[in-house]
């Protein structure tokens, strides 16, 4: 292989809930599983978990915008499915797991039969619990921990997955012998990334420690420790409002003059947190804008911006989430297990290209990039150097 560079990891997580309700338009006639004819459909009720407000509120943001625009494309921009309208309640629990649960508790205790969003794995896992205890169906944002792969039958997710950024990573890279440090946060995002590069970098002959930083903590030593411990390689995994200091501080601290780094491009924000380094990073992609290229990417851009946003890093996972929902209740009406096997398996054009729901663990199989950052007109900005097909980069499967 090449004399290489490095692979990477991204970030990728957070949560929070958004209180507001908010419902595209109505129709009238009956929806799957409604009742009978001349009568009204029964509106069918959504709630989404997300981070309006916290740490990673522009990953809710950018979620919320990106859902808007999925259901208005899935529905021919009805807002309703078979005569029955969607109508949407959205939670924000400021990055609090317990806020998160009180959330889903109160809106499955009103009958809800579908909840979605959080970008946050702590917050995912706590979802996917209520779930599985009172079986309806949840569908995941951009939370990227693998713990939620195969969970129990009712918990989907609408983005990518730790072991997907891990396993694009080590397609452009030789790793054998080398020995790689995992510098992440430590929570579950970081933990799941940790033990993501252990379960594929490892098996390819990586030798894979770990620094993980708690919340609040000064960084100078961390990087310290990176150079201390003389690797062949850091495998960055960050995300949230610490991301640019994380990024002085390695910087500060020589680590890009001892070791190459990996890591994972996130959103638009952050492509000049980087400084200096931006051009020594080898970046591993779940998205940018225009990476894809495709009619509905197009239609998807379109719609963000016709509302006046732009689209991001997790504009898909809330447009897919979109889709997911709309073909939920589509063919399985409003009985959860009857949604369940309407998305097992369910393969789809997504602002990403194809995708597919692989039925056995609820893996969502999507292509995943390798980028760089290079300058424009003064800044620097994402640009494809190659697409790595979703089959190739499939998790493990999980029966």
């Amino acid at each position: 292989m090449k004399d290489t560079k490095k692979f990477l990891m991204a970030a990728v997580m957070a949560t929070g809930l958004a209180l507001s309700a908010c419902a595209p338009t109505a129709g009238s006639a009956a929806p799957a599983g409604s009742g009978g004819a001349g009568k009204a459909a029964e509106p069918v009720n959504v709630g989404i978990i997300y981070s309006k407000t916290g740490p990673l509120a522009a990953y809710g943001a950018t979620y919320y915008e990106g859902l808007q625009a999925g259901i208005d494309y899935a529905t021919g921009g009805t807002g309703e499915i078979n005569g029955a309208k969607i109508n949407f309640t959205y939670a924000d629990d400021g990055g609090d797991p317990d806020k998160a649960v009180t959330a889903a508790k109160d809106l499955i205790g009103k009958g809800y039969k579908v909840i979605g969003g959080t970008a946050s794995s702590g917050i995912a896992l706590k979802l996917a619990e209520q779930a599985q205890q009172n079986k309806v169906l949840y569908i995941s944002g951009p939370a990227a921990t693998d713990a939620i792969q195969g969970i129990n039958k009712y918990t989907f997710r609408s983005g990518r997955q730790s072991l997907q950024d891990v396993a694009t990573a080590g397609t452009f890279i030789d790793i054998k012998g080398k020995k790689v440090m995992v510098f992440a946060q430590d929570n579950a995002f970081g933990q799941g990334n940790v033990a993501a590069v252990k379960a594929v970098l490892g098996a390819k002959g990586a030798t894979v420690e770990s620094i993980l930083v708690a919340e609040g903590q000064e960084l100078t030593p961390f990087a310290r420790q990176l150079i201390d411990a003389k690797p062949d390689m850091v495998f960055v995994a960050w995300a949230g409002a610490t991301t640019g200091s994380m990024w002085q501080a390695l910087s500060q601290q020589g680590v890009f003059d001892t070791a190459p780094v990996v890591t994972g491009l996130g959103d638009a924000a952050s492509f000049g947190a980087y400084g200096p380094a931006s051009s020594k990073i080898s970046f591993l992609n779940h998205y940018f804008p225009g990476v894809a290229g495709n009619e509905v990417e197009k239609k998807m851009i379109a719609a963000v911006e016709k509302a006046g946003h732009k689209a991001d890093l997790f504009t898909p996972d809330g447009f897919v989430a979109g889709q997911l929902i709309v073909q939920a209740i589509k063919e399985g009406g409003s009985d959860p297990d009857a949604m369940v096997k309407a998305l097992e398996g369910f393969s789809f054009d997504g602002p990403k290209g194809k995708e597919t729901v692989r039925p056995s663990d609820h893996a969502l199989i999507q292509d995943m990039y390798q980028a760089k950052l290079v300058q424009k007109g003064g800044t620097w900005a994402p640009e494809l150097v190659k697409v790595v097909p979703g089959d190739t980069v499939a998790p493990p499967e999980k029966k």
